[in-house]
């Protein structure tokens, strides 16, 4: 590890800088953080106030601060691309918040800044980090289970109402200008992107429904994006399987994970003792007790910022490098036209 320090901006202090990017910045002994923008320009002063820093009163006036190496965009879903964008061109490394990108045309103008600037580009999948997903990888690479076949993986909770920085029906995640998507923008580019780290490969089809059965805005109408999404994958490795993103998990959130393969069945994030099992078809049965997942009322540190600082100081690729992530969100895409359309799209 080089003794330099990272010098860092953070673009947007709503609740996932609160939560998660500033205080793990603050707690790495290898960044100084310099400064924050936000639109709403109180809650950059909360936070300078609480960690230190300048506050900043435009993207573009911290983006020319010559001292600031690296940002963290933390904006609204529609701002993620023109920002990161913008701070690529003028030098700097970005960690941006998912999902990467609200088309994929601008997502693939984001990886095409980063290589034309020679910088870095990575997009929180923090659960590619996950301690129990690392094990899984580890042993999946040494087929443990044998042949993967099928999966089904979900991500569900009460809805981002009680998480965003503006509680209640008016949170940005239900307007459509700003979060585009709903669900499926929230938490299945989470769930999908974690099966292609897992599983490696690409997506080959995509068959999505996407849909609003519950949530509703401070008129009492429905909201205008998706509380739920379910799909189905379809793997260049013929392996087939589901993503199911939801907001109407009333009482307990899900985020488990079940692998099925020639010799056996993995599960991880099932069990409430053990975060991995492995089940073979010989009827042994392998409990690992690793860690437990975050949830949105139990935020532990997401290993994301490390992993940021620690590729830009040592010039390495990032576990969630823009261009790795750029694969998660094609099949994403082809997942939301197959819903405009109904019918199931291929993937190129």
């Amino acid at each position: 590890m080089t003794d330099k320090k990272l010098n860092v901006g953070i673009i947007g202090c709503g609740k996932i800088s609160q939560t998660r990017h500033i205080p793990e910045y603050a707690q790495n002994k290898n960044v100084n953080i310099i400064g924050y923008f936000d639109f709403v320009a109180e809650r950059s002063a909360e936070m300078a106030a609480q960690f230190g820093g300048e506050v900043f009163n435009s993207v573009e006036a911290m983006l020319a601060n010559t001292e600031i190496d690296a940002v963290s965009v933390c904006v609204a879903n529609d701002a993620h691309a023109d920002i990161t964008i913008q701070a690529l061109n003028a030098g700097k490394d970005v960690l941006c918040e998912k999902p990467m990108a609200t088309s994929l045309a601008d997502a693939e103008r984001m990886v095409a800044a980063a290589e034309k600037n020679n910088a870095k580009l990575m997009i929180d999948q923090n659960q590619r980090l996950a301690k129990s997903h690392v094990v899984a990888k580890q042993l999946l690479d040494r087929d443990e289970i044998g042949n993967v076949l099928t999966f089904k993986t979900t991500f569900g909770h009460g809805g981002p109402e009680t998480w965003s920085v503006d509680p209640g029906a008016n949170t940005w995640f239900f307007d459509k200008n700003k979060s585009k998507y709903g669900a499926i923008f929230d938490l299945g580019v989470h769930k999908l992107d974690l099966m292609l780290y897992l599983l490696g490969g690409k997506v080959t089809s995509a068959f999505s429904w996407l849909t609003t059965l519950d949530k509703r805005d401070s008129n009492g109408d429905l909201i205008g994006v998706d509380d739920n999404a379910i799909s189905i994958y379809e793997f260049n490795s013929g392996v087939l399987g589901t993503v199911t993103a939801s907001w109407t998990y009333y009482g307990e959130e899900d985020n488990a994970t079940i692998i099925y393969g020639s010799k056996g069945i993995m599960k991880i994030y099932d069990d409430p003792q053990y975060s991995l099992k492995v089940i073979l078809n010989s009827g042994e049965v392998i409990n690992y007790e690793i860690d437990r997942i975050q949830t949105n009322d139990n935020q532990t540190s997401s290993g994301m910022i490390d992993e940021f600082v620690d590729s830009v100081l040592n010039n390495r690729a990032s576990i969630a490098d823009g261009a790795s992530v750029l694969n998660s969100m094609k099949a994403i895409f082809a997942g939301i036209d197959s819903n405009e359309k109904g019918q199931k799209i291929q993937v190129n």
